[in-house]
């Protein structure tokens, strides 16, 4: 059973074309594949014309509301939003969907000092910012219940859309953006890019505000815009981020013809023969196109390929107690915070790890200061410092290396 389909992640599009080929073999086999917002025709389709059946959910109705003109600020549009909800509309949280940490954490701030220009006679808003970089002691207040009264605004990103149910909100606003990793094979270059969402990313959004009663969905974009402009899905992440790795993978399963391989929406081969130039030039394939040992070796790492190779060569280097902290540090995304109210005293704190060398060195720094301190969690507390991040850094770090020592 694959569920979530709809989320095109690049694992589950290679998964896809395996289990087509597994279904070809064994007709016994019985592939269920589900979603909320999928679109049943195209996967019919893929999957031997197979029978779709609809399964009605227990969702309440969701009255979508348009603007008559395309906005220029979404941002200031969104806010403004938020705060018209707050006055005029009955009891029920709010869900407001921004692209990234930057743009939210402006949000909240500015949320916060123009809720404090409305006075004291204005009901109390609860300003909940959701991202990935957050501790996650922060990220779970999103889940506790607006004491009578008050109202909640939970602030995230696309996170929201799927993987996360917060009871409560009746209200969503969708701006119709949010950040994409791009790939350009020609730059070799990978970049999150602020994008408009897809029509079948705004009908998640939406369902979000009809989970616990009938509630509303503000789009900052015209009717029109969503009809005409949208696609009707997302761009799957095989047609847009570095293939490199998928490659080396699917190699190292015995797929060596990856341009004839049954994809569901394929690569360009564009991005194909950029993947296989980047595993020769490190010496994971040879000029037949075929898995090296040391290609073989790489494979068994679940990184980047130039990631596994720097790894891998930082044993005939002496360094690889360094590169393997590095590269641990470098998996689990910010590890520093900056609380809204201890801005200057965090920054202080961030300085002291600085290296001029760059960003790989100051990290290494940090989980040294912390490896130093016995991995003390109040040791990340007073510095600022997120300690699930360095956790996982740390579980990342003993995976490399049970790897490596095979």
């Amino acid at each position: 059973m694959l569920d979530e389909a709809h989320e095109r992640t690049i694992h589950t599009d290679v998964l896809f074309g395996l289990l087509k080929k597994l279904v070809q073999r064994r007709p016994e086999l019985r592939l269920i594949v589900t979603s909320a917002t999928l679109d049943a025709e195209k996967f019919s389709g893929y999957f031997f014309n197979c029978n779709i059946f609809t399964i009605p959910g227990r969702t309440f109705p969701v009255e979508i509301l348009y603007t008559k003109q395309p906005e220029s600020d979404y941002l200031d549009a969104a806010l403004i939003t938020v705060l018209q909800i707050h006055l005029t509309e009955p009891e029920g949280d709010i869900l407001l969907f921004l692209t990234g940490q930057e743009e939210i954490d402006f949000a909240c701030q500015s949320l916060y000092e123009r809720m404090k220009g409305l006075g004291k006679n204005v009901p109390e808003l609860i300003i909940l910012p959701v991202y990935s970089a957050l501790p996650s002691e922060m990220q779970s207040r999103i889940f506790d219940p607006a004491p009578p009264g008050k109202r909640k605004v939970v602030v995230a990103t696309n996170i929201a859309e799927a993987s996360l149910t917060i009871d409560g909100i009746f209200y969503v606003i969708d701006p119709g953006f949010a950040k994409q990793n791009v790939y350009n094979p020609k730059q070799g270059l990978d970049s999150l890019v602020i994008t408009p969402i897809s029509q079948a990313s705004a009908k998640q959004r939406a369902g979000r505000a009809g989970r616990t009663g009938p509630g509303k969905c503000y789009r900052l974009y015209t009717e029109s815009a969503y009809r005409n402009e949208m696609s009707p899905t997302t761009i799957p992440e095989i047609q847009r981020i570095n293939l490199g790795m998928t490659t080396l993978n699917m190699k190292a399963m015995g797929i060596n013809d990856l341009l004839s391989f049954d994809f569901m929406d394929p690569p360009s081969p564009q991005a194909l023969i950029s993947a296989m130039e980047q595993l020769y030039s490190l010496g994971a394939l040879d000029e037949e196109g075929l898995l090296t040992k040391l290609g073989r070796k790489m494979a068994e790492f679940p990184l980047d390929p130039p990631l596994s190779k720097m790894l891998l060569a930082s044993v005939d280097l002496g360094c690889s107690d360094e590169i393997l902290t590095i590269i641990a540090m470098i998996q689990t995304g910010n590890i520093f915070y900056r609380p809204r109210e201890k801005q200057a005293q965090a920054d202080q704190k961030r300085a002291k790890f600085f290296q001029p060398e760059g960003d790989h060195l100051t990290l290494l720094a940090v989980y040294e200061a912390w490896k130093a301190k016995n991995f003390s969690g109040p040791w990340c507390f007073e510095n600022f410092v997120q300690s699930r991040s360095l956790r996982r850094a740390q579980d990342v770090r003993k995976q490399l290396l049970t790897i490596m020592d095979k």
